[in-house]
């Protein structure tokens, strides 16, 4: 038996139990030729690879060793981030944490971008309640009205058997509480600047509230 002591802890357990129905309707959907030949075909790529590399991304030692498409299309390899710390995360445009997040978000990374050489991966997902069903040239017009300049990266799955292996190796590395699966939209993971992971941080997190351990690996 467990006791709920907080409003955050009874959010936390909300969203671990709404992520849960979510992983089921995930593992019973099929991916059928007409989806993959409409505007979610970067899903079906990212299923594919993944498949291919179902178990590479274990022996991993730090994010150097993957690449993902950025927003535009661009296979972008990770070892550009070398020597910068990270923090990597998985947007939604229609999610209830959506404002602030992105809002936060912009703020850390204006004040620490240049001054400690932040850097900030979003990955926007479509796994938790649908609330990331644009394109990608939708998803990169909602950015830019949110005024981000941090890095955007390709829609993508976070969970199941076509996550993206990046998000198999940060779920590898740091698990989660009851179980290793994201949870819901921003999942934040901090990345040190040897580029492993060793944070996790809930949906429920605000990013401000990640200064104090971002400072730890300045």
């Amino acid at each position: 038996m467990f006791i709920v002591t907080s409003r955050r802890t009874f959010s936390d357990i909300a969203l671990i139990l709404a992520s849960i129905s979510c992983l089921i309707i995930d593992s019973t959907a099929s991916i059928d030729e007409e989806y993959c030949h409409s505007d979610n075909q970067f899903d079906c790529q990212n299923i594919e690879m993944s498949n291919q590399d179902q178990e590479d991304y274990k022996n991993a030692k730090s994010i150097y060793e993957f690449t993902a498409r950025d927003i535009k299309g661009n296979e972008v390899s990770l070892e550009k981030y070398k020597g910068h710390v990270c923090i990597i995360v998985n947007v939604a445009s229609q999610c209830g944490y959506t404002k602030n997040n992105y809002a936060e978000l912009v703020e850390l990374y204006t004040e620490y971008a240049d001054s400690k050489g932040l850097r900030i991966l979003a990955f926007p997902c479509n796994q938790f309640a649908g609330q990331e069903p644009g394109s990608n040239d939708q998803i990169c017009e909602f950015a830019r009205s949110r005024k981000v300049e941090f890095d955007m990266f390709e829609r993508i799955n976070v969970n199941g058997a076509g996550a993206h292996p990046l998000w198999k190796y940060l779920k590898h590395v740091q698990g989660g509480t009851l179980g290793d699966f994201i949870k819901w939209n921003f999942t934040k993971f901090i990345i040190d600047k040897n580029g492993v992971p060793v944070e996790r941080h809930g949906p429920s997190t605000n990013p401000k509230d990640l200064v104090k351990s971002l400072e730890k690996y300045w």
